[in-house]
């Protein structure tokens, strides 16, 4: 046993042997984490950045052929269509998963009675698995679905939901937003309840009506949290695979049309003769786009401080 040290300024004497292990502590606390993130993260964006540069299958080790993936891509028709796809996708959803959702925190954050059954009910889509939301639309949508026989009822007629390009895309794009409008409720409902009611009153003081007391109090007041909610939904909207595979098929919808990013990685990465260098170029591609929408929406929020 070490001896204690003397007790200096009337502090109670530490041990040698315990003040020698306290800088590694912190490491043995994170070790775990530290394991799992290697494993799990590291290892897999190294391996992926590692095989985009060789020619490597499922079957086969591969070899390296620096940039040629890359330069395969750029005369790839189906990538600039997944692109296109991907690119739309985040134009179409993140302004309505930026608005919808704070409008809706607006209407459920007051305390009257029956508010809690609306709040949950708004946020079960997020809990439900996206495959059965999937199936349940593509059912609703499809040919003979509900919807399209009450268009039929009242003399409409029926819509291809499900076999033409644009409405393929944007019925995908109308899931996308009723699955996610209750997950970004919730951070909004967060956000106003630090919103001082001060700031309220003293608008309504003024002569500010509703509308003037969203934009010139709401709006400043949540700003942060509205650039949290677009750069989330933009990556989320750019990586988007579920959706549109369960409504357009492995395809991708009519001649391949409706085909996103990750639907390609996905096809181009899969069987026994799956091109894995292929597939690893086109997630980096992936990857390199949605940094880059996070720093935009960044960067534009940091414009706009004064």
């Amino acid at each position: 046993m070490a001896a204690p040290t003397a007790p200096t300024g009337g502090q109670h004497p530490v041990p040698t042997r315990i003040r020698r292990q306290l800088p590694t502590s912190p490491w043995l606390f994170a070790a775990p984490g530290l394991l799992v993130t290697g494993a799990f993260v590291l290892y897999p964006f190294v391996s992926t950045l590692v095989n985009s540069l060789t020619d490597r299958r499922t079957l086969l080790p591969g070899h390296f052929v620096g940039f040629a993936n890359f330069r395969e891509l750029l005369h790839d028709d189906m990538f600039w269509t997944g692109l296109r796809n991907s690119t739309l996708y985040v134009v179409g959803v993140v302004p309505a998963l930026v608005v919808l959702p704070l409008l809706l925190a607006l209407l459920v954050q007051k305390n009257i009675p029956g508010i809690t059954f609306f709040r949950s009910a708004f946020y079960t889509p997020v809990v439900a698995s996206v495959v059965v939301v999937g199936l349940i639309w593509v059912w609703l949508l499809d040919e003979r679905g509900l919807v399209n026989s009450l268009l039929e009822t009242i003399g409409i007629g029926r819509v291809g939901f499900l076999s033409d390009q644009w409405l393929l895309l944007l019925s995908a794009m109308a899931v996308t937003v009723w699955k996610g409008l209750g997950y970004y409720m919730v951070i909004y409902l967060a956000a106003l309840a630090n919103v001082p009611r001060e700031l309220h009153e003293a608008a309504a003081v003024d002569g500010a009506g509703p509308v003037r007391r969203f934009l010139s109090v709401t709006v400043p007041a949540v700003r942060s949290t509205m650039v949290l909610v677009a750069a989330l939904s933009s990556v989320a909207a750019f990586k988007v695979f579920s959706e549109v595979y369960l409504m357009a098929g492995p395809s991708g919808g009519p001649a391949g049309e409706d085909t996103t990013l990750v639907m390609l990685v996905q096809r181009a990465g899969t069987g026994l003769t799956g091109r894995v260098g292929y597939a690893s170029a086109l997630s980096v591609v992936v990857f390199a786009v949605t940094v880059a929408l996070m720093l935009l929406v960044l960067r534009a929020d940091r414009g706009e401080e004064p």
